[in-house]
């Protein structure tokens, strides 16, 4: 866990945000990520429920990816609460070295995942 997430949100925030038609609502506590009038495609935890973790939570394409993505770095992915049973997969922001190429492509991923038609039509990210 990040002892201050406020850098770590600045970065997701700047990720989340730069995509097309995005907005930032609080969603149970937490900065959440949304296209206008749609889905969230994007959640920020720190210490959610004291669990120790400073994460951005993503979509997945469902349960094979998010399994394959945790059984490929489960020191990086695992499955979250509440979300996780949706497909929804965390990745873990603490550690000293983050690579923020990996979480802006899985934040550009789920936003695919989210997004309507015409945006994506319209030329995506």
């Amino acid at each position: 866990m990040s002892p201050d997430p406020a850098p770590l949100l600045d970065r997701v925030r700047a990720l989340c945000l730069a995509l097309p038609e995005t907005q930032e609502r609080e969603s149970h506590g937490s900065p959440g990520f949304l296209i206008e009038g749609g889905k969230f495609f994007a959640y920020f935890w720190h210490n959610h429920h004291d669990d120790g973790e400073t994460v951005v939570i993503v979509k997945t394409t469902g349960a094979d990816e998010q399994a394959q993505l945790i059984e490929l770095d489960p020191a990086c992915y695992y499955k979250p609460p509440y979300l996780g049973a949706s497909g929804w997969i965390a990745l873990r922001l603490g550690a000293p070295a983050i690579d923020w190429d990996r979480v802006g492509d899985r934040i550009a991923i789920s936003w695919e995942l989210a997004a309507p038609r015409h945006a994506l039509e319209a030329g995506g990210r």
